[in-house]
């Protein structure tokens, strides 16, 4: 049994993710696609199929590191997770950079949670470091990956590869170390807007990030004139929300 660089948390209301028949044949860690399915890019995956090809997204603004985003599950969930008190383009850019110091082209669940704690803060926090405050990050982002190894044997793509509804998708997400009802909902619009993982019910599980003309979020991101449309809404948002404070 291989040692973990942390402890293993078991956190209150955390489910096991489900192993069936199904997922017997295991995909590869760290690809969205199935070893046994592959399809053209153009292609999308047809609904109530959780599989996923290898996309290319358009969220760190920089093509080998959404090149990784759209071939990783890791990685989209590790850029997920940092997204919070830095840009988009910087904290999506950051699974890339640990891809870069680790020294490997791709991200591994069990090879990051086996990290020692204060050599992987150390990596995120070398210049340019990975987020606004890499020592927290680097713990979160190893819960996670000891969440993933100890409920999904490391395979991220479990956690919707049999997801039933998007309801239970959703649940699955908030049951991630770092991620609450938002994070898991803006995710799950990622998912089903960009990389073709749609369960019955995703759109009304991903709440307002699921419609289909916002421009509120990540999963909006398809481009530039996207990507402005959606720091306009957040701008707006900002403003109303000042206001709002100013006038109680």
């Amino acid at each position: 049994m291989r040692a973990l660089g942390v402890p293993l948390l078991e956190e209150p209301g955390k489910r096991a993710g489900r192993r069936d028949g199904a997922n017997a044949a295991r995909r590869a860690p760290g690809s969205f696609a199935s070893p046994a399915w592959t399809a053209p890019a153009a292609v999308r995956a047809p609904p109530g199929d959780h599989r996923v090809m290898d996309v290319t997204l358009h969220l760190a603004q920089d093509p080998e590191a959404d090149a990784l985003l759209g071939r990783s599950p890791l990685a989209a969930l590790i850029g997920m997770l940092l997204d919070q008190q830095v840009p988009m383009e910087w904290a999506f850019k950051g699974p890339w950079t640990i891809a870069r110091r680790l020294g490997t082209d791709e991200l591994d669940a069990h090879d990051i949670a086996a990290q020692d704690p204060d050599a992987f803060a150390e990596l995120l926090s070398r210049k340019p470091a990975v987020h606004r405050y890499p020592g927290s990050m680097a713990r979160r982002i190893q819960q996670l990956c000891q969440y993933l190894v100890e409920h999904y044997e490391g395979d991220p793509e479990a956690l919707w590869a049999d997801a039933g509804s998007g309801r239970e998708l959703l649940g699955r997400l908030q049951d991630l170390p770092g991620f609450g009802k938002q994070k898991a909902q803006i995710f799950l619009a990622l998912l089903g807007k960009q990389l073709g993982v749609r369960p019955e019910g995703w759109r009304e599980a991903a709440g307002p990030y699921g419609e289909a003309t916002s421009f509120r979020s990540v999963a909006d991101i398809t481009g530039p004139k996207s990507l402005a449309k959606v720091r306009a809404h957040k701008q707006e948002m900002k403003a109303a929300a000042k206001a709002a404070k100013g006038s109680r």
